[in-house]
Parts: structure tokens; C-alpha cells; sequence
């Protein structure tokens, strides 16, 4: 078995997604926990700071630690020939890497997805920043601009907000994190602008212009031109797939440059000898989603399994504060399918624990079909809403309802109440008119 890697082992999520971004909203809450501090009766005496650098030490130093997992010395003690270099196919049964020729029965394209690269004029003349070069920085930015309100851009406005930079953030939708429940998202989106984030909405950025030191961003809203000017830009919207110089179109993979590597449900490729699995091939660009298509990659490919992607239950979560998680169906996408559902809502100001830990700011909210509690959806905005949320993928994924989730004991008082909360809804659902008339009949029948 071979393993072929361009760049750095460990992919975007061990060097520039999820672990160094999340190294950095660690430190991000710390500080918005002692500026909070007095809330709470706690007095944080004299001036405090965030240092920065400190900050980005130690989230290189942790990365550095989590790097070993995924080194080359790994894989070659598990077996496996580790070629450093640009693989690209030459024949339907041969890659080329570094000047060898290596031959294979079965291979898997895993190359990934990169920042996507936006037709704003100027954007090479500014230097701006993508999650690929954010991670570098070692002094704070007084100023911010952050184009795009979808996950990485929200996530690292509110983090460097606070950390203590004025903050900007354009979107060109009516509010960030377009794609989720927009309940949901406009409880984010008030607790960013708390922190300090300065939000425009409805705006399309027209173009970047370099001004000695500052960095400008020129936006339209309602057919005006504004200016934001700033010390550093961040590019925060999508991703593409890297399907670039891998020689598909010689071997009778067809793909297209946004959607990545065309696949079947088994996640076999228009050539049956070639797989593609994770952000290359899926809409669903998250590690976790690569991890479990990856498993159904072995299944098919070494044991000739049956094994499909339609099959995954795949949740994701927004890693802002609070955090917003989601798995299955919204309302409007069940609306789209032509799905009838029943809708739950639990506010976490109605949870104890919510209420004692302060962060009562929030709901879970589950989608059934109707008439019946098999869950096709939901959605968590929490403090922990992506820790929280894996118990309803694990009913979906299962097929347990949500009478089962109302009849589990969750340790008291827990913010994962929430959801046992929504089953107790359901189960009330139950007591029809007649029900209840029966019941009553009952109790008077046997007092």
C-alpha cells in the first residue's frame, strides 16, 4: 500500500483547518470568560491582556504535538511506502510521484479542497489572508475585515474580536451562516456583534485596493459604495476541490472544477479501477465526513463491500459561541423534498444548567415526519452544541425516534437535557382528546 502527499502530512485539518482554528477559539472564549468574569461575582483585579503571540505559540506548539499521528515515520511503521511529491496519473493502472512509476489494482483520490480564490479586483494586490495563511500571523490586527459569513469566516471574527481587534465583517446575504436554520444563526450572529463584531449585511465587496500600510475593502449596499479600511483582510468564503494536475481527464475520471471528482454512491469514479473520497468529492467539506467516507473507500475497494455514502448520517457544527450544530433536514430543505415534518423547539432558558452556567442563549430543535417521532433533522445552538448533537445523529443514524430520547434518563442538570426535553414534547403529542378522556375515565374507574 501506498500513500502519496504533495504538501504537508495531516492534510487542512491537522495544519490549517479544524486543529490550528480551534487552538485559537480556545484561547478566544478564555478571554471572553475573564471579560465576563464579574457576571459571574468573580473580580478580575488590574489590567489584563491578551498576548497574541503566546496565543499563536501555543496553538503551534499543541499542533505540533497532535502532527505525530499523521507523520510519515506512522504510516511506514504500519506498512505503508510514503512518497513526498505531485502524484498524477498516467495510465488507468499507474501513478507517477517523484520521478517513480508506481502501479496499482485500486486507487483512491484524497486530495482535498483549498480556499477558493474570488473574482474581486485587487485581491492579489492586498496580501489578503485565507485559512491557509491566517495561522501565520504573529502580532494582532488592530483592524480586521473579514469577507464572508459562512463557518471559518464567522468563527475567526469572533475569535479575533475578542482578542481585542476592531472587526469588520461583510456578508452578502441578510445574516451570516446562510445555510443554517436562520434562527439559529441570528443567535450567533447577536452574541458576534456583543463581542464586538461589526457586521454589514446585503453587501457584495467590488473590489480591494492597497493604501500605503491599510488594506481597503470597497462594498455595495443598495447600489452605494462604502469602505471599510483595515490592517489585514481575511477571505473567508469556500472552498474548492483540488482536482488540478492529477492527470484525470487521461484516465476517464470525469470532474469538474467546483464540485470535485464525480462518484457513484460507492464512491467509485467514472473509472471503476479509481476511488475519490472527502472534500474532493463531496459537498460535505469536514473531516469527519473524509474519515467515514474513507472507511467506505476500504470496504469497497479491499473487501469488495457494498458499502454507501448515502447511507452516512453527517452532522456538522460552527464553532463560534455559541456553537451551532445541524444534522439531517432543516424545515426549509424538508419543504424543498416534498417532506411533511413536525417541528420541536426546547429553549435552553427553560434548562437549569443552561440558566447556572449563564448561557441560556439558544435552543435544540428537532424536525419528525409527521405523525410519527423518526427524526429527519435538527438543530443545536449551545455553548457545546457540537458535543451535544451527536446524540441525535447517533438516533438518526440508528433509527431511534424521538420517544426513545424522551424516555432515556440524562444525568440532571446537564445542557444535554435539552434534548431529552424534545422528547418529553413528543410524548405530550400523544395525549390526544380522546387519550386524555380515556385516561380520565380510567383514574375515576380506579380511585
Amino acid at each position: 500500500m501506498a500513500l502519496i502527499e504533495r504538501e504537508l502530512l495531516g492534510g487542512d485539518c491537522l495544519n490549517v483547518g479544524c486543529v490550528p482554528s480551534k487552538g485559537i477559539i480556545s484561547a478566544a472564549r478564555v478571554a471572553a470568560t475573564v471579560g465576563d468574569a464579574e457576571r459571574f461575582g468573580v473580580e478580575v483585579s488590574g489590567d489584563w491582556q491578551v498576548n497574541f503571540g503566546a496565543v499563536m505559540e501555543r496553538m503551534r506548539r499543541l499542533r505540533a504535538g497532535i502532527s505525530p499521528h499523521d507523520s510519515a515515520a506512522r504510516f511506514r511503521d504500519l506498512g505503508i511506502d510514503v512518497f513526498i511529491g505531485a502524484g498524477k496519473f498516467t495510465a488507468s493502472d499507474t501513478i507517477s510521484v517523484a520521478g517513480q512509476e508506481l502501479k496499482f489494482k485500486r486507487a483512491v483520490i484524497a486530495t482535498g479542497a483549498r480556499a477558493a480564490q474570488l473574482p474581486i479586483p485587487g485581491l492579489a494586490d492586498v496580501g489578503a489572508l485565507t485559512n491557509e495563511t491566517i495561522f501565520s500571523l504573529t502580532e494582532l490586527p488592530k483592524r480586521l475585515t473579514v469577507i464572508g459569513g459562512g463557518p471559518i469566516g464567522s468563527e475567526m471574527a469572533q475569535a479575533f474580536a475578542r482578542f481585542g481587534s476592531q472587526v469588520v465583517q461583510i456578508e452578502k446575504a441578510p445574516n451570516i451562516l446562510s445555510r443554517e436554520d436562520c434562527d439559529a444563526a441570528l443567535v450567533v450572529q447577536n452574541a458576534m456583534q456583543r463581542d464586538g463584531v461589526r457586521m454589514i449585511l446585503n453587501a457584495t465587496t467590488k473590489r480591494l485596493e492597497k493604501r500605503g500600510d491599510d488594506k481597503v475593502a470597497i462594498y455595495e449596499v443598495d447600489g452605494r459604495e462604502h469602505e471599510v479600511v483595515s490592517d489585514e483582510i481575511l477571505i473567508g468564503i469556500g472552498r474548492v476541490p483540488n482536482v488540478n494536475g492529477l492527470g484525470l481527464e487521461d484516465v476517464g475520471v470525469d470532474f469538474d472544477a467546483r464540485a470535485g471528482v464525480v462518484v457513484n454512491d460507492r464512491l467509485q469514479t467514472t473509472n471503476s479501477m479509481i476511488y475519490a473520497a472527502g472534500d474532493v468529492a463531496s459537498k460535505y467539506k469536514f473531516t469527519h465526513a473524509a474519515d467515514f467516507m474513507a472507511r467506505i473507500v476500504i470496504q469497497n475497494t479491499l473487501f469488495r463491500g457494498r458499502a454507501k455514502a448515502s447511507s452516512l448520517v453527517i452532522p456538522w457544527a460552527t464553532y463560534t459561541s455559541p456553537e451551532l450544530a445541524h444534522v439531517g433536514l432543516n424545515a426549509e430543505m424538508a419543504e424543498q423534498q416534498g417532506i411533511s415534518i413536525d417541528t420541536f423547539t426546547q429553549e435552553l432558558e427553560t434548562v437549569d444548567r443552561a440558566i447556572l452556567d449563564g448561557a441560556t442563549e439558544g435552543f435544540a430543535r428537532v424536525h419528525v415526519r409527521k405523525g410519527t417521532d423518526k427524526i429527519v433533522g435538527a438543530t443545536i445552538v449551545a455553548e457545546n452544541a457540537g458535543d451535544m448533537i451527536g446524540e441525535v445523529s447517533l438516533a438518526m443514524t440508528h433509527g431511534l425516534g424521538l420517544k426513545k430520547i424522551g424516555s432515556t434518563i440524562h444525568p440532571s442538570p446537564t445542557q444535554a437535557e435539552v434534548i431529552r426535553k424534545l422528547g418529553d414534547q413528543y410524548n405530550r403529542t400523544r395525549l390526544t382528546p380522546f387519550v386524555k378522556s380515556m385516561f380520565n375515565r380510567w383514574l375515576s374507574w380506579t380511585r
